[in-house]
């Protein structure tokens, strides 16, 4: 997944703690053979390959994984699309990039990306996409579901606690040996070195997305790296967003589409939802929180 995964339990010696840790890291391995779009054997691999030509069976794993996306981008109006892999690069974040691609290129770019074009026959458990050349990736929810899978098989080896983190995206369970809450930092976009909170976790998820790493300035103003999948424009107004959810899956997907969606109508969204909370980090450094969540300074 091109991500580094850490893993901390709490266990009765470091042998076991070491052998329940290779479990979960092989767990994070066939998950990773499953859903990688980069490896050419996996089922995602195909899907893409027989995009446009035919319908391609698949484990029920993948199957529920792919409908379960479905699910997050109708909530999310399409800001959260696994087709997005469909989209022509044509923004570039490496300082190579001199002036702004063209509104045709823009909106060629998104020509082959739409969640409704994705097609799943759940009798025969199979996948098509309805374009050739239309590509799904996991991206965007692939770390956040690994993360899970991990924390879930663990849980039922005995593992009474610990906490996963895939490259920033936190799953916790259970309590520290000193029986206190496991504590997630929320980096300080303005500037990345600090921490600008501290939350006790008790039993779920934390993922934040940041586009304070992958910017470009044209014209005097500032493009982040998180591209609308509908528009093929990227986000403005927002450099952080930081999702609290029970499950990574759903908290990695949500993230990514509050960037999407903006302020106004992705807070909103979160309202709605039971047990999910966000804090978003405006460009200015303006702090926006959902409404179960206080913030106090020390």
């Amino acid at each position: 997944m091109g991500s580094r995964f850490e893993i901390t339990i709490v266990a009765k010696d470091a042998d076991l703690g070491n052998q329940y840790i290779d479990i979960a890291t092989a767990e994070i391995s066939r998950i990773e053979r499953l859903i990688s779009s980069w490896d050419p054997n996996s089922q995602t691999s195909e899907i893409n390959r027989q995009a446009g030509k035919k319908a391609v069976k698949v484990d029920s794993e993948l199957f529920q994984l792919i409908e379960r996306s479905i699910g997050i981008s109708k909530l999310t109006d399409g800001a959260f699309d696994i087709s997005y892999a469909s989209m022509d690069k044509v923004w570039n974040f490496d300082g190579s990039m001199k002036k702004l691609p063209s509104e045709e290129q823009i909106a060629a770019s998104v020509a082959k990306v739409g969640y409704q074009n994705i097609l799943l026959d759940k009798q025969k458990n199979t996948v098509f996409l309805k374009q050739e050349g239309m590509k799904i990736g996991f991206g965007a929810i692939g770390k956040g579901y690994a993360a899970d899978k991990a924390k879930a098989l663990l849980i039922s080896k005995g593992v009474s606690s610990g906490i996963i983190n895939a490259s920033g995206d936190m799953n916790t369970w259970g309590e520290q040996p000193n029986g206190t809450s496991w504590k997630v930092a929320i980096t300080n976009p303005m500037d990345k070195n600090k921490v600008f909170a501290l939350l006790p976790i008790k039993n779920g998820a934390v993922v934040t997305s940041g586009n304070y790493e992958k910017r470009v300035s044209l014209n005097g103003k500032q493009y982040s790296h998180i591209i609308d999948p509908r528009t093929g424009y990227p986000s403005e107004g927002i450099v952080s967003v930081t999702v609290f959810a029970p499950k990574a899956e759903l908290a990695d997907a949500l993230a990514t589409s509050v960037f999407v969606m903006g302020k106004t109508a992705g807070m909103d969204r979160i309202n709605q939802l039971p047990e999910i909370e966000c804090i978003i980090v405006e460009n200015n450094g303006n702090i926006i929180k959902s409404k179960n969540i206080e913030i106090n300074k020390q």
